[in-house]
């Protein structure tokens, strides 16, 4: 997988696209980057701004943590669940 690109520099080449100064694929070859990654960047930053609607970057962080800390709970929920079953058998009247 390609290393990611800082967010300091995709907010420089989404500032100068947004310009309108050049073309997108003008913009992106001089940058280093595909054009499609150029369109991405810029889809994302509508979002993130509010100029289109959808899930922001934010949004989607906090959502995805709070997804890894549900299965975390329902795993710790399973295991006290058969942990009360098996002492329930031990202290159960023979």
């Amino acid at each position: 997988m390609p290393k990611a690109f800082p967010p300091e520099f995709r907010r420089d080449v989404v500032a100068v696209a947004r310009k309108g100064e050049a073309p997108l694929s003008q913009i992106a070859k001089d940058f280093g980057i595909s054009e499609s990654c150029l369109h991405r960047w810029l889809k994302i930053a509508d979002v993130d701004d509010g100029i289109r609607p959808g899930v922001t970057s934010t949004e989607s962080a906090e959502l995805r943590e709070l997804r890894k800390r549900n299965k975390l709970l329902e795993q710790e929920n399973e295991i006290l669940r058969r942990a009360a079953a098996f002492f329930a058998k031990e202290i159960a009247p023979k």
